[in-house]
């Protein structure tokens, strides 16, 4: 697929979306993998679910299995959650206080820092040493206590440059790194992952079909800003106190699938993590603001996403089968509209190419 003209870099003002074929079989998946989830920043955990020693929270780069913890030192680190015997998971869940790293399947035994402790009734196995053999570990950065992790950081973005601009833009008075009560959803959706990021990365959509998210912001004032490695979709938003109040809608995606949703008082980070061609699984991760003591909009804020995003799932599900359908062809991008998909489609080609 490499070497397929569509590929090449395209302007703005006479831009196509990325063509159908990229959004469905093995090929353009293991694609996928290989040259984007295996070379990019993906966010793993808030700090606050790493607290003491021993949290631990799982999760997936691509179909890597990964587990980030608080070591015995107070430093976080992030390994392959494959055990080094025969692949079985080292955790199957989030956890607090462990005091040590033990596969589920045979119950070898890895410290918090990733270095193999004891293997039972091994003694048999000739120059066999645990002392040899550790957990592949990952590069991890920590950014407003959001924490990123790669598999290749000689490959991915600067992180510096990953992240350029958002913590000016955002103010340093926020204080994510601070935000407590943690909720999280998943939503499992019949589409490929870049339809659902092509979804978020454009408000043409929403007085379609969102309704009352149109209500909320201001689709005339609605811009799109474009960095290097991500982009900012905001709003001015008006709302009720009992749900967000005024202030600014801030939608940033971060290449490839990580998306920070930021309103007043709340933080929500997104995972978009691929299943398979035309399978994915949405996590949604949502912390509020310290003074945001209220059980009533907290709860009114995750009733108002959840309707949100079923009308997402349902919309990406359908262009996911006309994607399929051998009926479409790729189609042009709005400028004004769909500059972020643009944006995306590009980081996309030129990883393709790459």
């Amino acid at each position: 697929m490499s070497a397929h003209p569509d590929l090449a870099p395209q302007s703005l003002d006479t831009a196509t979306a990325l063509p159908a074929p990229y959004y469905s079989g093995s090929d353009s998946h293991f694609l996928d993998l290989k040259q984007v989830f295996a070379r990019s920043w993906q966010f793993i955990a808030h700090v606050s679910q790493l607290a003491n020693t021993g949290d631990h929270v799982v999760g997936r780069i691509g179909q890597l299995p990964v587990i980030a913890v608080r070591g015995d030192d107070g430093e976080i680190r992030v390994f392959h959650n494959v055990c080094r015997h025969r692949a079985g998971p080292i955790a199957q869940c989030d956890g607090l206080g462990a005091k040590a790293l033990r596969c589920r399947y045979h119950g070898w035994t890895y410290t918090l820092e990733g270095q193999l402790r004891s293997a039972p009734e091994m003694k048999d196995a000739q120059a066999f040493d645990v002392s040899d053999i550790r957990l592949p570990q990952l590069a991890v950065k920590v950014w407003n206590g959001l924490v990123f992790a790669t598999p290749d950081a000689a490959q991915a973005p600067d992180f510096d440059e990953f992240l350029a601009g958002i913590a000016a833009r955002i103010g340093a008075d926020r204080g994510l790194e601070h935000y407590v009560g943690h909720h999280r959803v998943g939503y499992d959706i019949d589409c490929n992952w870049k339809v659902y990021v092509d979804n978020y990365l454009e408000g043409y959509h929403v007085p379609h079909v969102h309704p009352e998210l149109n209500r909320l912001l201001d689709y005339r004032s609605y811009r799109t800003e474009l960095s290097r490695w991500h982009s900012l979709q905001w709003s001015p938003l008006e709302s009720s106190d009992s749900l967000y109040g005024n202030g600014d809608a801030l939608y940033y995606w971060l290449w490839p699938t990580t998306t920070l949703n930021i309103l007043p008082g709340r933080l929500q980070v997104n995972r978009i993590l691929p299943l398979g061609p035309d399978r994915c699984r949405v996590e949604f991760d949502t912390w509020y603001a310290p003074d945001l003591d209220d059980a009533a909009r907290r709860q009114a804020d995750i009733d108002f996403s959840d309707d949100v995003q079923h009308e997402d799932i349902h919309i990406c599900e359908d262009v996911q089968r006309g994607l399929a359908s051998g009926s479409y062809v790729a189609g042009r991008l709005n400028p004004l509209r769909e500059s972020g998909v643009h944006h995306f489609h590009e980081l996309l080609r030129a990883a393709y190419r790459g």
